[in-house]
């Protein structure tokens, strides 16, 4: 089916989207400007919308706005935003009623006539996508980056040929319902994450697992051995398993040799691909996301071609990255970092101990094992936002912490916390911002946390 043909299906259909942010003003754009009946229910208020609800109602958008947005939640077609699950009671309502539930992305992977490549995970999905789609085209592919980075696919999705390749991000919110799954599936680690979303972790767990139960048997799946969660998908899978360790050698697979040596087991050979060494982006936890991409695109791929982008690549955005060095203190911004486990994969990054800034809004997750990590890579610990209080229950009660290893600060205001961390930095220290905790308690995500960490350090004289 093409879009055309979708749109004209839905023509004789009430067609509800839930969210009028960012990632849903193409889909009601389009569905408007195809004559479909439109509702959009979102919180906000019309002045919130930047001039997106004027212009939508003036091509015949109905829109539900403020407080009772879902109050008799109707249509019958519903496009549920990516954080608003099919478990919520007003979805459930609507489903008992008739309604079908879907998504932008998941419209747009049954409607892609090209190979499609999507990486979930908890912790490293941006990185190995982007690495993903970077390996694609050093090979000379046209690649059409989405999901949860680049922006929505759908309103593209005739342009896109066959000999293409799309390569998505997706979240445990946007796999939560989906019915279809990709041409190569990614997990590259599940632990608990988005517990205050999710019902429970198991809830999570089984969102993640949609990426890959509905593959052909032709299709592949890349699993991380290492993971305990990953490693048991394999009994679930239904096409071509392929691993990634760097604790052990896998067939077939991309794993860590003793020596520091990347190797590929495949197809019945094995190849010494690169050493880990010369791998651009810092942590052992990018080499782990640089053999999961190696295993997403064997085959499509040269090698030399994978090792070109892994010398080559630079990282992405507010992922370790070095913001200014300023009188011998080098500030890095690692707003992603908003898990214990994403925090405790950059801390063993530094040879030295750092000063950390932490803290952010509960999601529900535990911070035992951050404590530990915090206790061995940090001497001192700057804590602002919700999980300020938590974070330091978890470091104080570290086996290894002692008062004063590490100081812990307690700020209510960031900058003001940013401030304190840099005005306490010598020469050859470290000042990480990695917050092991979600950015929403005080911004629209962690991109602009990380750039308002970035204006303050940018702006110290």
């Amino acid at each position: 089916m093409t879009l055309k043909e979708y749109l004209a299906s839905l023509r004789d259909k009430r067609v509800t989207v839930i969210g009028a942010g960012l990632s849903n003003r193409p889909l009601v754009a389009m569905l408007a400007d195809a004559g479909v009946r439109t509702t959009v229910c979102d919180r906000s208020d019309a002045d919130a919308l930047d001039g997106f609800y004027e212009q939508m109602r003036d091509k015949g958008v109905a829109f539900r706005l403020g407080d009772g947005y879902l109050t008799d939640l109707g249509g019958d077609v519903i496009f549920r935003s990516p954080s608003f699950l099919p478990t919520r009671p007003e979805l459930a309502s609507a489903v008992a009623s008739g309604a079908q539930i879907t998504s932008e992305i998941e419209v747009f992977m049954s409607l892609c006539p090209c190979q499609v490549i999507a990486v979930t995970g908890s912790d490293g999905k941006t990185t190995t996508t982007t690495l993903i789609a970077r390996m694609l085209e050093a090979a000379g592919r046209k690649v059409w980056l989405g999901g949860n980075i680049g922006h929505p696919l759908l309103a593209d999705v005739d342009r896109i040929g066959p000999e293409d390749a799309a390569v998505l991000e997706l979240s445990s919110f946007q796999l939560h319902s989906m019915n279809c799954s990709p041409d190569v599936a990614v997990i590259t680690n599940i632990a608990p994450n988005h517990l205050d979303i999710h019902r429970d972790y198991q809830d999570y767990i089984d969102a993640k697992k949609q990426i890959f139960l509905h593959q052909r048997p032709d299709a592949r799946l890349v699993l991380n051995r290492d993971n305990a969660v990953t490693r048991a998908c394999a009994e679930e899978a239904r096409s071509t398993l392929c691993w990634f360790s760097r604790s052990e050698a896998v067939s077939p697979g991309v794993f860590l040799d003793p020596d520091g040596v990347i190797r590929a087991r495949m197809d019945g050979e094995e190849t010494a691909v690169m050493a880990a060494g010369e791998i651009r982006i810092p942590g052992m936890h990018n080499v782990e996301n640089v053999m999961c991409a190696m295993a997403a695109v064997w085959g499509l791929v040269p090698p030399a071609a994978m090792v070109q982008v892994a010398r080559e690549f630079p990282g992405v955005s507010h992922r370790l990255e070095t913001v200014r060095v300023k009188d011998g203190v080098t500030f890095i911004n690692d707003s992603i970092a908003s898990s214990p486990d994403r925090t405790i994969a950059g801390l063993s990054c530094f040879p030295e101990k750092v000063i950390l800034i932490a803290g952010g809004k509960d999601k529900g997750v535990p911070f035992d094992k951050l404590g530990p990590a915090v206790c061995r890579h940090v001497k001192k610990l700057y804590l602002t936002g919700l999980t300020a209080e938590k974070i330091r229950a978890a470091v104080e009660n570290a086996p290894d912490y002692a008062p004063g290893a590490p100081e812990i600060y307690m700020i209510e205001d960031f900058t003001d916390t940013v401030r304190a961390a840099a005005a306490a930095a010598e020469p050859g220290d470290t000042v990480l911002m990695s917050p092991a905790s979600t950015s929403f308690d005080r911004f629209k995500n962690f991109e602009q946390r990380g750039e308002t960490f970035r204006r303050i350090i940018e702006e110290m004289e």
